[in-house]
């Protein structure tokens, strides 16, 4: 089964949400602001797409960590910067089992759903 991964009141899962519903395509919703996110996950999607594109540095909880913090970031430290704050994980990530899309683009869902 997908499962969608993200927080809900934002407003691109909530566009993946209706996407997925409107397409028939049957999900299961992580919350990983409640749920949080395991570390062996976390790692997996930055070794499938790099911590550059998980890291959501657009994101207030990104801007607002101090510049000490922002500097000199690699794998490791952008884990455990997502891990502490679950927050600044770019969303939502789409886990097809074989493999994740993260953010959303219809054209991609579209290609990987239908």
């Amino acid at each position: 089964m997908v499962v969608v991964y993200g927080i809900p009141n934002c407003d691109t899962v909530k566009k993946a949400r209706v996407w997925l519903d409107q397409h028939g395509v049957a999900y299961a919703f992580h919350d990983y602001k409640k749920a949080g996110i395991d570390k062996a996950r976390l790692e997996g999607w930055v070794a499938e797409h790099g911590w550059q594109t998980i890291l959501n540095r657009a994101g207030t909880t990104f801007r607002a960590l101090p510049d000490a913090d922002k500097a000199d970031l690699d794998p490791a430290r952008a884990v455990a910067l997502m891990l502490a704050q679950p927050s600044m994980i770019k969303r939502p990530v789409l886990d097809l089992g074989d493999r994740t899309l993260v953010g959303f683009k219809t054209e991609l869902y579209a290609a990987a759903l239908t």
